[in-house]
């Protein structure tokens, strides 16, 4: 398959360095900036062309008529349509857009813009949005993550010592009864593993389970997690994210959103609904903090454009002891600093992003693929075809690739966890978690 990303920012670099590993794969990045593109190439092996992805000329360098897809990730949406619409007339097959307004998803622009060869709109403050408004339904979960229409559920739990799984192989949970979870992943420190009946969790573990959407309960209890209600929300920052967060939210949470820039503040105040309480002042200001009232029914979320400001605004406000603490943090290099500093839940919206871009490379039978920030790992829903190798035999007996593992599936709309001695059937919608793989491998699983 043969890829152009127009745009050679975070999102389009960090794409690009991701299917930097695919084989089977030749991707061209494209960029007015040489230094961008210097920056890149110092980072990773890449194919690069100075030019402007707005310009026919410029366009046909990379001989998009041959691409299998376009991807345009430039900064201003205006030239991210543009691009895809020359693309897609030069020959493209398929083309993505990066947006920066929401309502463009809306389904009569996405006719527009389809008609005019824009495949597919991506906004990434609107995927980060919905990702952050969702943690708030389980503050105890570092990640939660509804599956194949809500009928599974991944959430990712720091385990403890006074978890019953502390200290224990994974074959032990037997011993629980009827079997509510799977455990797909572990991160121990900044390593992913995919475990097996011996592994044994410890104490600092970030734990992924799978579960049914019914069972989610169970899982927090053997996790010693306490379910708080989720009363008040302070965010920092008045981002197009914070907007979106609050629109997706419960109407019945009281929002606190802090703003330094007062021309922001202008902007965005006529926006904001009743439930929103606006403040001019630092999220680091204790004394602010402790105006607002923050508690353990309280969430803290930072989501200003620097990274270090994020990181120590949800420590001041670890202070208070609040249920949750979520954190924007856009430079990677930050990420396991900010698990270390125990944060709770980490948004990046790149990687987000580009977990919605390899839908594309996985073909018309994946329902989603959702990337998670912490733990280098890919979710994907897929349906398994007639014939397909993951349908020959019974899971035990299949030959699936290191990083790969199954977490659950539904049959005739009935959800459930898969085990080694379980055969996939065609058109079975398949939960598949995928750590440091490439897209190739998974594939051909499904093929």
């Amino acid at each position: 398959m043969r890829i152009v990303i127009a745009g050679a920012g975070e999102v389009g670099t960090h794409l690009a360095y991701r299917l930097s590993g695919e084989e089977q794969q030749s991707t061209t990045l494209i960029d007015s900036d040489k230094e961008l593109l210097r920056r890149v190439q110092r980072k990773f092996d890449a194919y690069t062309i100075v030019g402007d992805p707005t310009k026919l000329e410029d366009l046909q360098l990379t001989e998009v008529h041959d691409c299998d897809l376009f991807v345009s990730v430039m900064p201003g949406e205006a030239e991210n349509l543009l691009a895809c619409m020359l693309a897609a007339q030069l020959g493209a097959k398929r083309t993505i857009a990066r947006i920066n307004n929401h309502r463009y998803l809306a389904d009569h622009y996405r006719r527009f813009f389809g008609s005019l060869g824009v495949d597919q709109l991506i906004y990434p403050e609107e995927l980060a949005a919905e990702e952050i408004a969702n943690s708030f339904k389980h503050p105890w979960a570092r990640v939660y993550v509804e599956l194949l229409n809500g009928a599974f559920v991944l959430v990712g739990v720091k385990v403890r010592q006074g978890s019953i799984l502390v200290g224990r192989p994974l074959s032990w949970t037997k011993e629980l009864g009827d079997k509510a979870f799977h455990v797909v992943s572990i991160k121990r420190g900044e390593e992913t593993l995919i475990p097996d009946g011996q592994t044994i969790i410890e104490h600092g573990d970030v734990v992924f389970f799978t579960c049914l959407n019914k069972d989610i309960d169970l899982v927090r209890q053997y996790c010693d997690k306490d379910q708080r209600p989720v009363k008040r929300v302070v965010i920092l920052g008045g981002s197009l994210i914070a907007l979106r967060t609050v629109s997706k939210a419960p109407s019945n949470i009281d929002f606190h959103l802090i703003e330094r820039d007062l021309e922001r503040i202008k902007e965005i105040e006529d926006e904001i609904p009743s439930n929103v309480k606006l403040y001019d002042g630092d999220g680091r200001d204790l004394n602010l903090i402790s105006e607002i009232g923050l508690d353990e029914e309280s969430i803290f979320v930072a989501l200003t454009e620097n990274s270090e400001t994020n990181i120590l605004a949800c420590l001041a406000a670890k202070r208070f002891q609040v249920a949750k603490t979520i954190a924007k943090e856009e430079n990677i290099d930050y990420i396991p600093l900010a698990e270390k500093l125990d944060i709770g839940t980490i948004i990046n919206k790149k990687v987000i992003a580009a977990g919605n871009i390899f839908h594309a490379l996985l073909g018309s039978d994946t329902k989603s693929i959702k990337s998670l920030t912490i733990a280098h790992t890919d979710v994907a829903e897929l349906q398994a075809k007639s014939g397909s190798t993951i349908t020959e035999r019974p899971v035990k007996e299949l030959d699936i690739p290191q990083g790969i593992t199954l977490g659950g599936l539904v049959r005739n709309g009935v959800p459930m966890l898969i085990d080694g001695n379980m055969e996939i059937q065609p058109y079975d919608s398949v939960v598949v978690f995928c750590t440091n793989t490439p897209m190739e491998q998974l594939s051909k699983l499904f093929d």
